[in-house]
């Protein structure tokens, strides 16, 4: 093959190139030891993971792409919405990426992540409460097909194959920890699933095409996958302006630098104050709703106790006769 990035493309390209597609994903870290063994193989002396630098990951991912490209295939990266680490992910640039899954899951599997993908992005993603998420419980409570003949988003298009059969809870549950495992979804502590930043690089088109709508007057569009407003990626994790009406939205990790570029922490459209900004999107919209229900009602629980001994402090002996004696 021809030379790439100043190399000549061999077999030490193609073992990293294979360790790749093993993989969903990969991240520098990741890279680090298996670039090194790849090292200590080709050029037959020790490398370390240690001694990898990040110009040497960059200059495998390029020729890698150099190489896929013809297929179709892409290698593309995106940082983290909470993490920061920047996520490699091998991405059919062509095909329609839900049709991809046929290779992996049944025609009634494939139906069943559709009607979890509705409920993250229609059901749960609201005007008022951009969530995004479906809890665990809400997601194998969708194992089971709806009854009507057609499912629709809320702006009336059909969302083609999310009927299909119904699925068992237990084949439900084994079906989103395949899509854990193989880097689709990610499931965070609290027990939200949630689309991971493979999905959201290869699903990007897809989710706009499904979730917006594109045509008519501009303030009556439905407007469902947001991007953040600094770094124009998609958000599903983050803040958005505590202006309701207001479409600007911020990855958390985004917010710092957005804001001391612009030497104020105010929003950039509608110039309403961004500071202590608690309106969230993602799962926040629902976990910080619990935690403040539970302080409010630990509060009043202390209180309640507090005035009930102070009402009662002296009644077991109102007269204020000596029990002891």
């Amino acid at each position: 093959m021809e030379e790439q990035n100043g190399s000549q493309y061999d077999s030490s390209n193609r073992a990293f190139l294979q360790a790749f597609l093993a993989r969903s994903t990969l991240t520098f870290d990741e890279a680090k030891p298996i670039l090194a063994a790849i090292f200590t193989a080709h050029d037959r002396r020790k490398v370390l993971p240690k001694d990898i630098t990040e110009a040497d990951f960059t200059k495998y991912i390029s020729a890698a792409n150099d190489a896929i490209s013809s297929f179709d295939l892409e290698i593309r990266s995106t940082e983290h919405q909470t993490s920061r680490k920047r996520i490699y992910a091998l991405i059919n640039s062509t095909d329609d990426p839900i049709t991809q899954l046929a290779t992996s899951y049944t025609a009634d599997e494939i139906s069943y992540v559709k009607r979890v993908l509705d409920a993250m992005f229609e059901t749960n993603n609201t005007h008022r409460k951009e969530i995004m998420a479906v809890s665990s419980t809400e997601a194998v409570r969708l194992a089971k097909a709806p009854t009507d003949s057609s499912r629709e988003t809320q702006h009336g298009s059909a969302t083609q194959g999310s009927n299909g059969q119904s699925l068992t809870m237990v084949q439900a549950e084994k079906t989103l920890k395949n899509l854990v495992i193989e880097g689709w979804f990610e499931l965070s502590v609290k027990g939200y699933y949630s689309l991971s930043p493979r999905a959201l690089m290869e699903l990007r088109g897809w989710l706009h095409d499904t979730y917006n709508e594109d045509e008519g007057e501009e303030d009556e569009r439905i407007v469902k996958i947001r991007s953040c407003y600094a770094c124009k990626e998609i958000i599903t994790v983050g803040q958005r302006c505590p202006n309701m009406a207001c479409a600007c939205r911020l990855h958390d990790i985004c917010t710092e630098k957005f804001f001391r570029i612009q030497k104020s922490a105010v929003c950039v459209l509608c110039k309403t104050d961004w500071t202590n900004n608690k309106n969230f999107v993602g799962e926040r919209v629902i976990t910080s709703i619990a935690a403040q229900g539970k302080k409010r009602n630990g509060v009043g629980a202390k209180k309640n106790r507090a005035v009930a001994m102070e009402a009662t402090e002296g009644e077991e002996n109102p007269d204020g006769v000596d029990l002891e004696n």
